[in-house]
């Protein structure tokens, strides 16, 4: 897109420009504070062509010997499923990571959501250099992540094997897809699963902070209910399970994206799987929608939430999208769903033993206190 496309796109571009220019051109006007003019110019420009220059600390690109030979028909082509806002900040590192995957054929889908900083152009900088078929870019819906993800997820003219779910900030471990391509591939091909692992959790600057929690307990649809246990970032699927997100629409209103693919994969019988050697390097910023949980800070902020009843919120928006696919579901997930639902609206001690016989649960000890504290209060 030329400049002056650009600047009648996007007003704030005009802004930008004059910003420039009206330095230099007063400096011309006025000989005397040229040098002053010289130097505010500079450092106008330099102010604006700082995330460009963050961006330049990972260029040149990765010149991906994979990129130069085509890869093998006979290996799984995993389709990369990234959506982006505001992301010119990390976006870049991102892209490096999935490109040196030690899994050779993918391509990526981003759907950007409306952004006006530079994360397009980063884009399309890097989808000049490898090719429409390694990275096409779309517009997303503009109705937040959640939206995003499922109109992605959703798209018809998407063909692989595998998907892989890719947020902009994080940063992938090298065989993080070859890792999940390896247990996918035990899977009948008509079975839905879904690869999940734990994650690095990392700084702004990619420095180590500490692991997500371990979860030791095999995934199951009585957990998705109360509890998402791999995140989004770390999440690939098969058709089958792609399939089925398709067939429960991109309009469900769901939580999350990662969340409700847990609970419709569980439910409707797929196999879901828990990896605990961490493939992504989950960073942890001011802008990320939700954190790893794991200093006391946050702890206490979603126990204050749980009290407040933020996650009965979220329970019941979850069952309301469940409702929808509930003829999909396996007899035995069908009742475990209506015990749950119907546990919640009794009286407390009925609450309690309903919650106790539909074997609803978390992952740890002092999850399963939380939620049954939260049941004694009406907040689950």
């Amino acid at each position: 897109m030329s400049c002056k496309a650009r600047v009648r796109e996007n007003p704030q571009w005009s802004d930008k420009l004059e910003s420039v220019m009206t330095p230099i051109i007063e400096s011309k006007q006025s000989p005397s504070s040229g040098l002053r003019r010289t130097r505010s110019s500079r450092n106008t420009m330099a102010h604006l062509l700082a995330p460009w220059e963050e961006f330049r600390q990972v260029i040149p690109l990765v010149s991906l010997k994979s990129l130069l030979h085509r890869p093998n028909p006979a290996v799984p082509k995993v389709a990369v499923l990234m959506c982006t806002m505001q992301g010119q900040h990390f976006l870049a590192q991102q892209l490096n990571s999935i490109a040196t995957q030690t899994h050779p054929r993918w391509a990526i889908w981003a759907s950007d959501d409306g952004s006006d900083d530079h994360t397009h152009a980063i884009l399309e900088y890097y989808q000049s250099h490898w090719g429409e078929d390694r990275i096409s870019i779309h517009d997303g819906p503009a109705e937040g992540s959640t939206a995003n993800f499922l109109s992605l997820t959703c798209r018809a003219d998407i063909a692989a094997d595998y998907f892989a779910y890719a947020d902009q900030d994080d940063v992938w471990e090298a065989d993080k897809l070859e890792r999940a391509v390896a247990w996918l591939e035990t899977v009948p091909d008509d079975v839905p699963a879904l690869y999940g692992s734990r994650t690095l959790l990392v700084d702004a600057r990619n420095q180590h902070l500490g692991l997500s929690p371990l979860f030791e307990h095999e995934p199951s649809f009585r957990n998705s209910l109360v509890q998402s246990i791999a995140g989004g970032n770390t999440m690939v699927f098969n058709r089958a399970a792609r399939d089925l997100i398709r067939q429960a629409g991109e309009n469900v209103e769901a939580v999350t994206h990662d969340w409700w693919a847990y609970m419709l994969i569980s439910s409707c019988g797929g196999r879901v799987h828990y990896d605990p050697h961490p493939t992504v390097r989950y960073r942890q910023h001011d802008a990320n929608q939700f954190g790893g949980n794991i200093d006391p800070v946050a702890q206490y902020q979603r126990a204050r939430q749980l009290l407040q009843g933020r996650f009965r919120g979220w329970v019941n928006a979850n069952l309301k999208a469940l409702q929808r696919v509930r003829h999909l579901m396996t007899p035995e997930n069908r009742e475990a769903l209506d015990e749950f639902a119907a546990a919640r609206q009794r009286w407390v001690g009925a609450r309690l033993l309903g919650l106790w016989r539909s074997g609803i649960h978390r992952q740890t000890l002092l999850g399963n206190i939380g939620i049954t504290l939260a049941a004694l209060i009406n907040r689950l």
